[in-house]
């Protein structure tokens, strides 16, 4: 007798009480632990269901195959072509594995063509929506001459029949927009008067026992540098512009990323907050810059998208009424933009240099703009004129940092060779910091919000306690460049200098400040 399930003579015989049919006790075992229920009949079966059959030990007969030479040889000959069949059915199934698979790489291939043509449509629409807006503008100011719809068709003829290497004709800044920054001049100079250091502000001794209290991974691993960084200290937010082509702003109370602003096909080079955190303005090597408004999910979408550089723009930087910024380029002109509008009031370049320029920033009036250039030298410019007014020379290599202290007249300027100092009232360098040797470059400088505080970085970060023109400016900390690459290419005071944001040729934003046990102890 066979078992019902192998159909081979049993070892250990087992029959069922309910079907009467005879299995192998450790397969009937497994099956109705697994099933439940009879292989045969289909029946509910447990093992109280199944008795035992008692039989005396048997010798099994050889099969008659194997009881000679031919014989065996025939089973092998058997086995071997199940195993090559087996085979080629695996073969079979590989085959068609493989297929599948290929045509579902070409299903996904063609969906991302798909969606990458999407992402260019779209991209293309908002530069032509974002050029509609720019020109409306444009039109409202020329039609109180000429009426609206003549000079706006006027202006659009003339810019396609101009040559493409010549110089686009610019509205110039307006009266009412010169006003607007002579009045917050006259109101900043006021205040500047009345000024006091804020008893707030972090004193000497906390900044000297300042070290590392985080590091934030922001941009991506396989293009690695953070180049420009800015904060926004009411919400205390800091947007830093990446080697990857993306800026990042990142809440840094709640350590959480709020946006990545994605649009640049290069580096970006400079980023500042405006208009309260509600937008951010970045320049990039792609030779354009953008304004990123803040939206109702918190993210940051391109308003602008303006072209009028022809070269890598190095830095941009915000007027203080939040209604303007400027833009400085490699092309050796700086642009003054209407900020709500994305409008280009004046694009100017220095008849007498070819230099491009490599920093800028405005003094903290507003009537004047600071800008490096590659050629070592530091330009003041007039911005109601556009003249150039006054020139620094002295550096060694591209003007890399350019920051004017709050109390009016110092100006610090970074380059490859050291750091100088410049007082505005005499129009002289009085200090020079020469702090590394000739093969490493100062990249940054910063003064605090307060004017109190230097920073510098280079292969480490030094912080100095502003003195006079002619006081010794004391060295208070040295922090070093954890990053490991020897470059922090960027950095910035926190409100009341209560920390240093900084930024390193790796992809990290770190923070350094007062310990929490040490502010619990001030």
């Amino acid at each position: 007798m066979n078992c019902s399930i192998s159909g081979e003579v049993p070892e250990e015989p087992v029959v069922s009480t309910k079907s009467g049919l005879l299995f192998e006790k450790r397969l009937i075992e497994r099956h109705i632990s697994d099933y439940g229920k009879c292989p045969v009949t289909g029946e509910p079966l447990t093992m109280d269901d199944i008795i035992p059959v008692k039989t005396g030990k048997i010798v099994k007969p050889r099969p008659v195959q194997a009881a000679s030479i031919p014989g065996m040889l025939g089973m092998f000959q058997i086995e071997w072509d199940g195993l090559m069949l087996s085979s080629f059915a695996l073969e079979q199934q590989l085959h068609t594995a493989r297929q599948e698979l290929s045509h579902a790489l070409y299903q996904h291939d063609a969906a991302c063509r798909v969606i990458a043509r999407l992402k260019k449509e779209r991209d293309e629409a908002r530069e032509l929506l974002a050029q509609a807006e720019r020109q409306i503008p444009m039109a409202a100011t020329t039609s109180a001459a000429n009426g609206a719809a003549l000079s706006y068709g006027k202006r659009a003829v003339e810019e396609e029949e101009m040559d493409p290497g010549s110089k686009k004709i610019r509205p110039g800044i307006s009266g009412d927009a010169i006003k607007e920054l002579q009045d917050c001049n006259a109101a900043l100079s006021q205040q500047r008067k009345r000024r006091q250091i804020p008893a707030t502000l972090a004193p000497v001794d906390a900044l000297k026992r300042y070290t590392q209290l985080n590091s934030y991974p922001l941009h991506k691993t396989n293009k690695p540098g953070i180049l420009s960084l800015d904060i926004h200290y009411p919400k205390d937010i800091i947007a830093t512009g990446g080697v990857d082509s993306t800026a990042v702003v990142f809440d840094l109370p709640s350590g959480q990323i709020v946006s990545t602003l994605s649009g640049h096909s290069k580096r970006v080079s400079s980023v500042r907050f405006a208009a309260e955190g509600e937008l951010v303005v970045t320049g990039s090597s792609d030779k354009t810059v953008r304004v990123w408004q803040n939206s109702e999910n918190g993210n940051y979408d391109c308003r602008h998208t303006l072209k009028d550089h022809s070269a890598e723009v190095q830095a941009v930087t915000v007027h203080a009424t939040n209604k303007y910024f400027v833009s400085a380029s490699l092309d050796g002109t700086w642009c003054f933009y209407d900020l709500a509008s994305g409008l280009c009031l004046a694009q100017v370049a220095d008849a007498s240099e070819s230099e491009g320029y490599t920093s800028a920033a405005f003094h903290p009036d507003g009537l004047i703009l600071g800008a490096g250039t590659s050629g070592a030298q530091v330009k003041i410019w007039d911005v109601k004129s556009q003249a150039n007014v006054a020139r620094f020379e002295g550096h060694v290599g591209a003007v890399t940092a350019i920051s004017f202290s709050e109390n009016g007249y110092f100006l610090a300027t970074a380059a490859h060779d050291s750091v100088k100092l410049w007082d505005l009232r005499k129009l002289r360098n009085f200090r020079t910091l020469s702090l590394y040797d000739e093969d490493t470059a100062t990249q940054t400088v910063e003064f605090d919000h307060s004017g109190n505080y230097l920073a510098l970085g280079g292969s480490d970060i030094r912080v100095y306690q502003v003195a006079s023109v002619k006081s010794d400016w004391n060295s208070i900390k040295i922090l070093p460049d954890l990053s490991g690459t020897g470059k922090a290419t960027c950095l910035k005071f926190g409100p009341d200098a209560k920390y240093i944001a900084v930024g390193s040729m790796d992809r990290n934003l770190r923070i350094f400040g007062l310990p929490e046990e040490d502010q619990s102890e001030s």
